[in-house]
């Protein structure tokens, strides 16, 4: 049940964020301009910084950057506006050829072709609309006869001033939010370290490095994010220009720069700065062929950009997912219109640093964050227990692309299986889920035999044995549980066998295949065979170890009859148990006091040392004779005298 604090808390923070998205559409006018100067303040910061360590004092280097950055974009909009006024006079010299293209795509056609078709429809749709009007607006009598009303404007001349006022007016909102901008930029440089000493007193002044390191956190993921996508759009925006310069695309440079622009929004920008220059490819040529080649150089520009300069320039990621990103562009595009979409993603990005340190606004970092939120063997079970094999396996392999198979099955695959023993137990599975679940499991086991074989042939390629091919895979640095020399199972034969349920089972197959890797004759069986009528059965013959799993501890206590059982079966061969527990759990329980309590000749917790253990050279050890059995002995002898002196006496 969910407690009523903790209700009143998720209803807290929802209503928090409503008030909050509530005050960000109101308040846009005000938040808008202070946004971009957070985000420009976060970009220009570093080149601040580069410069005081010049020797440029701090007022200087402000303003110099500053103002480097705003002649920049001044100069940037100005050509930009230049080449826009340019393409509005040139497009109506286009229109033959537009005309041309869309004629012989008609004739290309059946007569009942899509273009027809969409032809005839607009035509319905605009004749039905000019019918509409006509039958809303009654005719005056003259009007109904035959003489057309003539059109008639009245142009009054206008006076200077009142032309000068239409040409400014349109100008003062943007240029009243650029200066409003460029001076809280300025502020804000020349204080940062003031506002930051505020902002710690006042949001964090109880935890001041959760605290600091979140702003750093924010500064570092922003300000890099900023810097290097200009530099990616940069990178893009040039060799375009170039390109469709050389292809003879009117106006190359204007569509070059607005690449670089648009660049800045995820996923949809590219493709808004491709449509215009595509249109013009289509109508400045009669042909095709200059559609191809200019589509054919933005696909290029694209792959080039995407698979080679971003990840060479990019030292880290931005943190968020693919789908927040574009859930993030349609949210701040509706607050704040173009402007908001362009801010997107640095803006989200700060509220992911956010739910980072924060802990009411963790659920932000779960949402849109990049991690995952599940640790590798919860996102197994998952997928197991979801009958979701192909992901599992994927994402099994996926991760043996870096580890090894002995990593895999200890942190992952043995903890998996670790969670579905609990669920059983507190009756959280059903009898078919968990026989579902099992089954699964084997099934992944299985599709990873390939793997297996394949560090089995290593293995045995490579003379330094286990050493080596952990070394061989050092892009990922192995935990120092599995950092070991593991014993060579040449000639050697084990069995592993389920303690008490088809997870065991399961366990003890992984097992075996991790065995098998080493080079030994490996088998697995499962619970049901140490049941006292089907242990007979069991192929103990020759073998130089077996072992017995448990995932659960409260299942350890049938290991004791079970040893028993195999050492009468198998005396030459090495008796373990193994009491599988999670990675970095406590052990409280003390490995050679509980083998001698269980008369086995070794226990392990892990499977690094089961299969140490497993291989081992040593003996098996030599019970002796328990006192209870000389008890039972003794009792046994008493009962046949006392009936022996029953008969004497009648």
């Amino acid at each position: 049940m969910i407690s009523s604090s903790f209700l009143a808390a998720r209803l807290l923070t929802v209503a928090t964020m409503i008030a909050a998205i509530v005050v960000l559409y109101e308040a846009k006018e005000l938040l808008l301009p202070l946004a971009i100067a957070v985000l420009l303040t976060f970009a220009l910061a570093p080149i601040v910084s580069f410069l005081r360590k010049m020797g440029l004092p701090r007022l200087v280097a402000v303003i110099g950057a500053v103002a480097s950055a705003f002649a920049v974009t001044s100069i940037f909009s100005l050509i930009a506006a230049t080449q826009v006024s340019q393409v509005a006079q040139d497009i109506p010299t286009y229109q033959s050829n537009i005309v041309e293209k869309i004629r012989v795509l008609k004739e290309t056609g059946s007569e009942d072709g899509v273009v027809s078709r969409l032809g005839r429809m607009f035509e319905r749709v605009n004749n039905e609309i000019n019918e509409s009007a006509s039958t809303a607006t009654p005719a005056s009598p003259r009007a109904q006869g035959d003489q057309k009303p003539l059109l008639v404007q009245i142009f009054s001349p206008q006076r200077p001033i009142e032309t000068l006022r239409n040409i400014i007016e349109p100008l003062i909102g943007p240029l009243a939010m650029t200066g409003l901008v460029i001076v809280i930029v300025i502020f804000m440089l020349l204080e940062r370290e003031e506002l930051r000493d505020r902002f710690i007193r006042l949001v964090g002044y109880s935890d001041l490095h959760r605290t600091t390191q979140a702003l750093q956190d924010a500064g570092s993921r922003v300000g890099k994010y900023l810097l290097m996508q200009l530099v990616v759009n940069i990178t893009y925006g040039v060799p375009l220009a170039a390109g469709l310069w050389l292809l003879g695309i009117p106006n190359a440079l204007l569509w070059g720069m607005l690449a670089i622009v648009f660049r800045f929004v995820p996923y949809i920008g590219p493709v808004i700065a491709a449509v215009v220059p595509l249109f013009l490819a289509f109508a400045v040529a009669p042909g095709w062929s200059l559609l191809i080649w200019t589509a054919g150089l933005f696909i290029v520009l694209e792959l080039i950009s995407n698979n080679v300069i971003e990840p060479w320039l990019y030292g880290s990621r931005t943190g968020l997912s693919p789908l927040a990103i574009i859930v993030a562009a349609v949210f701040w595009a509706w607050l704040w219109g173009p402007i908001g979409l362009v801010l997107s993603t640095p803006l989200t990005v700060c509220l992911v640093v956010l739910g980072r340190h924060v802990p009411q606004f963790e659920f932000l970092q779960i949402l849109l964050g990049d991690e995952p939120v599940l640790d590798p063997h919860e996102r197994l079970y998952q997928r197991l227990l979801a009958d979701d094999l192909d992901e599992a396996t994927d994402n099994a392999e996926e991760m043996l692309e870096h580890k090894y198979l002995i990593e895999y099955y200890g942190a992952v695959g043995i903890p998996a299986l670790l969670l579905g023993e609990q669920d059983r137990v507190r009756g959280a599975l059903t009898k078919s889920q968990s026989a579902d679940l099992a089954g699964n499991a084997r099934q992944l086991v299985a599709h990873l035999n390939d793997i297996a074989a394949e560090e089995e042939d290593e293995a045995e390629q490579e003379e330094d044995g286990r050493e080596t091919r952990t070394g061989s895979r050092a892009d990922e640095k192995a935990e120092n549980e599995f950092d070991v020399d593991l014993p060579d199972g040449s000639g050697k034969s084990v069995l592993c066998i389920g303690g008490h349920s088809e997870f065991d089972d399961v366990a003890a197959v992984m097992l075996a295949q991790i065995i098998s890797v080493e080079g030994a004759d490996c088998a697995a069986a499962g619970h049901h065979d140490l049941v006292p009528a089907n242990i007979r059965g069991l192929s103990l013959e020759g073998r130089h170890s077996i072992v017995i799993g448990f995932l659960n501890p409260d299942s350890f206590k049938y290991s004791r009859f079970a040893v028993r059982r195999l050492r009468r079966l198998a005396p030459q061969s090495r008796i373990g148990l193994v009491l599988w527990t999670p990675p970095g759990s406590e052990r409280t329980l003390d490995a050679n006091q509980l083998a001698e309590q269980l008369e086995a000749d070794f226990v392990a917790f892990s499977l690094v040392d089961c299969v140490v253990a497993a291989l081992s050279e040593e003996k098996p050890r030599h019970v002796k004779p328990k006192r209870q059995r000389s008890i039972r002995r003794s009792r046994s002898a008493a009962s046949a005298r006392k009936k022996a002196a029953a008969k004497t006496e009648a």
